[in-house]
């Protein structure tokens, strides 16, 4: 007859392998190799949209970097208001989240491109403005309310890409030329490490824009299903609230697993 211990013993041993298989199905993608063109009025399975409004996001055809459609994502004020923390105003935001299945994992390398357009009466404000950024993925861990680890920014005219692990900020770039009305096509390759082989190096219209080797990641343990850090990615409109609406349009988007 089976004891009560042993009972207990086969039910942990079942949630153990359950856990187990959970993790190689979602963080297990070996030669990962995402593209998205946004040809369809509907938004594909790479895509979470738990961050943004769903009147924001529209596929259009009027403005686009290849094929037939792009993206148009348009901010209001009131859109996914998060409250003001003794760190941060108050912010709103609507962006595309990648789905849980692509978050990258610690110590791989990979790839992301993607293009986006300011249009030509997009605002110039000094007000904190974030178009794309990779976050640390934390559940019920401290990390979860810290800055991006690398973000592309757009404030006062000037496009940013910054870097934090820490209390402090690193601009690993900075250029305060016109970007509005033309195709901004990006390039990262990232490997996100709390040692210092992490990397980062970026490319905008071809040319190299940066090149950093060192930590690329806060250095809490937040493993999710793995014995891993986790970072996703966004792409959108992040920004403290403010009355004046926004718009940007994103397309060909890749993403890929690199292969070393």
């Amino acid at each position: 007859m089976v004891s009560l211990k042993q009972k207990r013993t086969g039910i942990f041993i079942l949630v153990l392998v359950i856990i187990v298989i959970l993790a190689v199905l979602i963080f297990y993608h070996p030669y990962l190799s995402i593209y998205d063109g946004f040809e369809t009025s509907k938004l594909s399975r790479n895509w979470n949209t738990s961050r943004l409004e769903a009147h924001s996001i529209t596929t259009q055809s009027d403005i686009v970097r290849k094929g037939n459609c792009a993206v148009k994502i348009t901010l209001q004020n009131g859109d996914k208001v998060e409250d003001k923390t003794d760190k941060d105003n108050s912010s709103e935001r609507d962006e595309l989240m990648e789905a849980l299945s692509l978050y990258s994992v610690e110590g791989v390398k990979y790839e992301y491109q993607f293009s986006m357009l300011l249009p030509g009466d997009f605002p110039i404000t000094p007000t904190r403005l974030v178009i794309a950024q990779w976050k640390q993925f934390c559940i019920l861990c401290p990390c979860s309310a810290y800055s991006p680890v690398l973000a592309i920014r757009y404030i006062s005219g000037k496009l940013m890409i910054t870097l934090q692990t820490g209390s402090l900020r690193d601009t690993l770039y900075c250029s305060g030329l016109e970007i509005r009305n033309r195709w901004l096509d990006f390039k990262f390759q990232i490997r996100f490490s709390r040692q210092k082989d992490g990397e980062v190096k970026a490319f905008l219209a071809g040319k190299q824009i940066v090149n950093y080797k060192g930590i690329t990641s806060y250095q809490d343990e937040c493993r999710v299903l793995s014995d891993k850090n986790k970072y996703y990615f966004k792409m959108g409109l992040y920004r403290d609230r403010m009355n004046v609406p926004m718009t940007i349009y994103i397309d060909e988007y890749r993403k890929n697993q690199m292969m070393e």
